[in-house]
């Protein structure tokens, strides 16, 4: 819930802060679907870092499997907008905002599903290696965003 609700008011974020480049950093600076990945990835990172201690204790592979559905849950907003999008040949508001639903659910699903999974600790490295890789990229792409679809803003 945490995530879907923060990712929902972050899409505002940057707007309301008067178009602050930090904001920018975690929140989408445009349309672009790329942009809008950032919806489910910081929303899920932030969640992870401030896991409550009990669980993290409780269940040390938490953290991981949050992190790595993060990533699955991020990867589905364009492999599910393209899909939709490219069958329809448009995108449709609401489908773009349940897209985002979608996402999250799928996050914690594979979260929920890897959690007890020992596989998930042996991948712990590799897990936060790609989530700092991913945050690095939405950095750096927020403001020098290669000349690609993803990053150009859908045609409504």
């Amino acid at each position: 819930m945490f995530s879907a609700v923060l990712g929902t008011a972050a899409h505002f974020f940057y707007g309301w802060s008067g178009n602050n480049p930090l904001a920018g950093l975690i929140a989408p600076v445009s349309e672009s679907t790329w942009e809008h990945m950032k919806l489910v990835f910081f929303p899920v990172l932030l969640w992870s870092f401030f896991l409550p201690p009990h669980l993290a204790d409780e269940a040390p592979p938490l953290r991981p499997s949050l992190l790595f559905g993060g990533l699955i849950g991020t990867l589905a907003v364009p492999v599910l907008f393209y899909t939709y999008s490219g069958i329809l040949g448009y995108n449709i508001a609401w489908i773009d905002i349940f897209i985002f639903y979608i996402s999250v659910f799928i996050t914690f699903f594979c979260a929920w599903k890897l959690q007890d999974s020992a596989k998930t600790a042996q991948k712990r490295t590799a897990i936060y290696f790609l989530t700092v890789l991913f945050a690095i990229l939405f950095f750096l792409f927020t403001f020098l965003p290669p000349d690609i679809g993803l990053f150009a803003e859908p045609h409504p």
